[in-house]
């Protein structure tokens, strides 16, 4: 991280430290720590801080968890959370929202908070245990290095802090790596209606620093949308609520991390991986029956060719070994084809059998349908009767026929073309 960013974050450390102190000295904080004032709308609505909580939540919390209340909503009431769920709250503050998700989860799950403010900590523990709550567990960290294990939080939740990230990249990446398989998040967050002409990524994260309501690090939704597709989820929905500035509106973020089989992960393909990729690649085309080419291309011509949304890895989740891999390739530079593909999806031949393929194809599709993608294409050997049961399960239907469209080992092969489009309103 850059000089400019640390000093970015130590702004914002210094202003929620100041609100910190405030609550335990019993002031009223003005609904937000970056200098926003008035916690109210013109019309008298909140659109910071507790007041955007129903008063039976606020009821059951001590004042003081409810005083340091900053937000700009309330995302224990965005996502369902069941018994037994392990919770993580991304800038916890006072920990009005921990405290909510513990007792929603009950004894039998566990909610983290985690904040980078020594001030609010204090804060949090002593309200977590004036009101009696044990499930719970305050930890010392930033949103871009979260201090917890790979794959351990059921639900990520978060309010109105992602905005004051100078790094949102590492946000949403590290969000995805400690969700387990399957994981969701429900966050309220700041977006803004200007999409074009932004300043450059340093210029934004400065200006963090200097942020009044009209939320000077907010993303514009389809940058928003962009970085978490970019980390990995799924199912994104971004829906403003209510504005809070002149180009500025809270916002209410879902998002999905994909299913994989047990003792495994599915992720965003890196360029760490490529040798274990295309190793995978050659021994699928070793056999014969994946495709008309004998050797896989060098990582550079390979990265040139495939979208970089979406692409996909299954790794053994404790030896992070990749085990398959799925990619698209535009059929065409053609505006009409924007959204056409065709995919191709490889898995190592001793993890055949384990529902790899499937997962890794479900990933695949949900991910083209969060990025516009109405038609996915695949071409496939007869002969590959495994591969085509697998399509048709997941949607994909034969359209035709590709006559000795090819050849390999010096025979013509024919090509089944299979088809899948969106089920989506375009």
């Amino acid at each position: 991280m850059t000089d400019e960013f640390k000093d970015v974050r130590e702004q914002v450390r210094g202003r929620y430290a100041a609100a910190a102190r405030q609550v335990l000295r019993g002031e009223q904080t003005s609904g937000r720590g970056d200098g926003c004032g008035p916690c109210s709308a013109a019309d008298d609505e909140p659109v910071f801080g507790a007041g955007l909580y129903a008063a039976s939540e606020r009821a059951e919390l001590p004042v003081a968890a409810v005083a340091a209340s900053l937000g700009c909503g309330n995302p224990t009431a965005v996502v369902a959370l069941t018994e037994g769920e392990t919770v993580l709250d991304l800038g916890s503050g006072g920990g009005i929202d921990v405290l909510l998700s513990a007792r929603r989860v009950g004894p039998g799950g566990r909610a983290y908070g985690l904040d980078m403010t020594e001030e609010m900590l204090d804060l949090a523990r002593a309200t977590a245990a004036a009101a009696g709550v044990a499930n719970v567990e305050f930890r010392k960290g930033t949103i871009e290095a979260i201090p917890l294990p790979d794959g351990v939080i059921d639900v990520v939740i978060s309010n109105c802090v992602v905005n004051l990230s100078p790094d949102k990249p590492a946000v949403f990446a590290e969000t995805y790596r400690v969700l387990g398989p399957g994981g969701r998040i429900g966050i309220t967050d700041l977006v803004t209606d200007v999409a074009d002409d932004r300043p450059p990524v340093a210029d934004r994260a400065a200006a963090v620093g200097e942020a009044e309501c009209g939320g000077a690090g907010a993303l514009p939704v389809g940058e928003y949308r962009d970085g978490l597709l970019a980390a990995g989820f799924t199912h994104v929905e971004i829906a403003p609520t209510h504005r809070v500035g002149t180009e500025t509106h809270s916002a209410i973020i879902r998002a999905t991390k994909p299913y994989a089989p047990d003792g495994l992960t599915i992720r965003p393909m890196r360029v760490a991986d490529a040798a274990q990729v295309l190793a995978i690649y050659q021994a699928g085309l070793d056999t014969g029956g994946a495709g008309f080419e004998t050797a896989a291309p060098a990582w550079e011509a390979f990265d040139a060719a495939k979208l970089a949304v979406p692409r996909y890895v299954a790794a053994d989740a404790t030896t992070r070994a990749v085990l398959g891999w799925a990619a698209a390739a535009p059929v065409s530079d053609r505006c009409a084809y924007a959204g056409v593909v065709e995919h191709s999806m490889y898995v190592h031949q001793e993890a055949w059998g384990c529902g790899i393929g499937t997962a890794l194809l479900r990933a695949f599709i949900d991910a083209t349908e969060d990025a516009g993608i109405w038609t996915v294409q695949s071409g496939i050997f007869p002969e590959n009767t495994s591969s085509l049961a697998l399509h048709r399960r997941v949607g994909f239907r034969v359209v035709g026929t590709r006559e000795r469209i090819g050849q390999r080992d010096g025979r013509w092969r024919d090509v089944l073309l299979l088809e899948r489009r969106t089920r989506r309103t375009l």
